[in-house]
């Protein structure tokens, strides 16, 4: 597998002609801060069954990402525009981060069900595989904060399917957990959020972000204020999708704006175009810019030597944006 991959699955795509690219929605006069008028949507690779989790390994100049229901993870390659397969199986991986040494942290769903590292010799290791004696259900997605300590949400997703992962039966509560970064012991921080997903810390990491995506009757964001020892206090409702809007995977960039992953959830009254893409909220939870895409958003990242650049996992395809602003997540 090299180049570009084209399938049947495949959405239809026409890049635009025109600066500024009209994919690329302002909402509110507030993001043309953000928007670099001569830059435009590019796909980079398309063709696969359902992408997540992408991280960018800037010291290799390529990103990694999850096609999870072909079990593996892939790497588009900066310099030479090609995609290939990274690893296979992956055990259904999903979200994937690095951590403060710069390791390959990944959240495998199915299977083995952990949080897994993969060392610089390339060995892979399980940093956390359950809680109080049980298994995890199907790992999310995962950050890493600048202490070390490693955040990620335990949905049960994908063991109702033997498809995206392997069907199973859950054994704890959906939950969001961290791993200490000194002595690894892994702590349950939220347990009552109905389908815990996307989560990401403000540039200070004073807050700590969380989708609820089974939340009714809509998806919403709330915000935590995030203790020294990594307790979360002030539950505070940031964003509502408000109806048809599915809100996935977010980052915030140093502003603290966030970047959410984005789509039409099914809904039939809902309008994809006007939906499916990345939409970015202000601090404050308002909407001032949208990146429409002909598919539905899962998640995305940060990337690029300047950190300016969005790449977006969207159902088939990888997409590309650079913006004028950097991803606050720390790096290695």
């Amino acid at each position: 597998m090299s180049g570009m991959l084209e399938a049947s699955g495949a959405a239809p795509w026409t890049p635009s002609p025109r600066y500024p690219d009209p994919s690329v929605v302002v909402l509110d006069p507030s993001f043309l801060k953000y928007r670099l008028f001569a830059a435009s949507v590019e796909r980079l690779a398309t063709g696969f069954r359902w992408m997540e989790g992408p991280v960018w390994i800037g010291d290799g100049r390529y990103l990694l990402a999850s096609d999870i229901a072909n079990n593996r993870l892939v790497r588009w390659d900066e310099a030479t525009g090609a995609t290939s397969i990274f690893r296979e199986p992956s055990n259904y991986a999903n979200g994937n981060t690095r951590d403060m040494q710069g390791r390959l942290v990944t959240c495998e769903g199915a299977v083995t069900r952990r949080i897994s590292r993969t060392e610089h010799s390339g060995r892979v290791v399980t940093l956390a595989d359950g809680f109080d004696g049980k298994r995890f259900n199907s790992p999310n997605d995962i950050v890493c904060q600048s202490n070390g300590a490693i955040w990620f949400t335990d949905p049960p997703f994908q063991l109702t399917n033997d498809y995206e992962g392997r069907i199973a039966q859950q054994e704890l509560p959906s939950a969001v957990y961290r791993v200490d970064g000194v002595t690894g012991q892994v702590t349950q921080v939220l347990d009552d959020l109905a389908g815990p997903n996307g989560l990401c810390f403000s540039p200070d990491e004073t807050k700590l972000h969380v989708v609820e995506s089974r939340a009714e009757p809509s998806r919403k964001i709330w915000s935590y204020n995030v203790g020294v020892e990594g307790g979360l206090s002030n539950k505070t409702l940031l964003i509502d999708a408000n109806g048809p809007g599915a809100i996935d995977g977010i980052k915030c960039d140093v502003d603290g704006n966030i970047w959410a992953g984005w789509g039409s959830n099914g809904s039939p009254n809902a309008d994809p175009a006007q939906l499916d893409g990345v939409m970015v909220f202000n601090p404050q939870g308002n909407a001032i810019g949208h990146i429409r895409l002909p598919e539905r958003c899962a998640n995305l990242c940060f990337g690029g030597i300047d950190n300016n650049r969005v790449f977006m996992a969207s159902s088939h395809s990888l997409y590309s944006l650079y913006v004028n602003t950097r991803g606050a997540e720390i790096r290695a």
